[in-house]
């Protein structure tokens, strides 16, 4: 439980370096992310329009 918790912060502070040191790379590493979740929100709409129609 420990270990879990400690890579946790690791993972965020890890998240905050990177935001500070490099924030267009970040910035596009977050707009990729959003990017494929938008993707895939559309696929799951197109997905469920076959299916009710």
């Amino acid at each position: 439980m420990r270990l879990r918790r400690w890579l946790g912060y690791a993972v965020i502070a890890f998240a905050i370096f990177y935001l500070f040191s490099r924030p267009a790379q970040a910035a596009a590493a977050v707009n990729g992310v959003f990017e494929h979740v938008m993707s895939g929100a559309n696929q799951l709409a197109v997905f469920f329009g076959s299916v009710l129609t």
